[in-house]
């Protein structure tokens, strides 16, 4: 039997801790109950199980039960988010502001809400990747609705200023919408006057197909509007039957994380930070971003030489890595993320995304790098 690649992917997704398997499967069999059946045991059993999900979800972020929205993942959620708040408004506010950098969850809604006549600002990133206050503060304008800024960026691992825009936000009566979904679950998260979170389970070793969307019920709650009807679910805003067994996997995925992700998270910067200072000592070579500024399990580094544009391919028979965004591989063109950053097309293309995750190992990293060293070599 082959075997299988190491796997530095874990920004694209993360496996399923098998506690969370362990949860769910009763609910696939045993409780399968549509958590909406409210005449009988079945649902009743569904529904408490959500509920105590809720409950973990909410933990995590920081907010409180009645905040959270199971939703089918982040894009759902960023989509009901920014769509839905913008649909609920009938004055003359229709401005959103933005970065170059965003998700491509993001940039998509706002770009479709372009086209809808809602005015959109993308502000630029330094070639750190990070954004400049006072040029945030100086375009807010009178019709300012939302500010949309993400915790941490997928492709680098930038930290964003998350709490100095939220401020701006707040004392300018503006919504704040935050994607958070690279760093929930994964490091210590403040939401503090952010209005509304999305976030995703699979990014934090929970299953596909279910995240979440927490909003400030002083600031969201009746400013949202629904982009899917059917029987009123998840307070009239996201309705249909409930993903019961992955809302139960969610839940648990959040629970270990709030148990988990203090000591998890000096752990794998430790093994990013070996990864990272051996690839470093290969000339040409250069980390995009800023160290201190970085999620503790991501490296994004550019093999700027001759041919680095082929190391991925090379490694990838021994080490699943990535370009960039899992939802933008398919494309072959730069990234925009470090287009942004002011990579040139050559750099871009030559950048490779290392992410660690919960079950890396200190061996998997020794013999990623040299995996790395033999395919520069060869390069050479």
């Amino acid at each position: 039997m082959r075997e299988l690649p190491i796997y530095l992917d874990n920004n694209a997704t993360t496996p399923c801790d098998p506690k969370v398997v362990e949860a769910m499967l009763p609910y696939f069999t045993e409780h399968f109950g549509n958590a909406s059946s409210h005449a009988h045991f079945y649902g009743w059993s569904a529904e408490e199980a959500v509920e105590q999900a809720r409950q973990s979800v909410a933990e995590l972020l920081g907010y409180s039960a009645s905040e959270i929205i199971f939703t089918s993942g982040a894009t759902e959620s960023v989509n009901l988010g920014i769509r839905g708040f913008i649909k609920s408004r009938s004055n003359s506010k229709n401005h959103i502001i933005t970065w170059e950098t965003e998700h491509r969850a993001v940039l998509d809604t706002l770009a479709a809400l372009e086209q809808e006549g809602v005015l959109i600002t993308r502000l630029p990133v330094d070639v750190f990747g990070l954004p400049d206050m006072d040029l945030l503060e100086s375009n807010i304008r009178p019709e300012t609705a939302m500010i949309c800024m993400m915790y941490a960026n997928n492709e680098t691992g930038i930290l964003m200023p998350v709490h100095e825009a939220s401020a701006i936000a707040s004392k300018t009566g503006i919504c704040f919408f935050c994607d958070a979904t690279q760093a929930a679950g994964k490091i210590e998260t403040n939401f503090s006057g952010v209005s509304l979170v999305a976030c995703s389970a699979h990014k934090f070793y929970g299953p596909k197909g279910v995240g979440a969307l927490a909003f400030n019920k002083k600031q969201s709650e009746k400013k949202l509007a629904a982009m899917q009807y059917g029987g009123g679910h998840e307070h009239g805003l996201r309705s249909g039957t409930l993903n019961v067994p992955g809302i139960v996997g969610m839940g648990m995925a959040a629970k270990l994380a709030a148990e988990k992700k203090s000591n998890e998270s000096d752990q794998i910067r430790l093994l990013r930070n070996r990864l990272l200072t051996a690839i470093l000592d290969i000339d040409q070579t250069k980390l995009n971003g800023k160290l201190e500024l970085l999620l503790p399990h991501v490296a994004n580094i550019s093999f700027a030489f001759q041919g680095g544009d082929k190391l991925l391919k090379m490694i990838s028979k021994n080490i699943a890595a990535s370009s960039g965004s899992a939802c933008s591989s398919a494309t072959n063109r730069p990234s925009h993320v470090l287009k942004a950053m002011k990579l040139n097309d050559l750099e871009a293309l030559s950048s490779i995304r290392f992410s660690l995750g919960r079950f890396t190992t200190a061996q998997e990293i020794d013999r990623s790098i040299e995996v790395i060293n033999a395919a520069v070599k060869q390069l050479g």
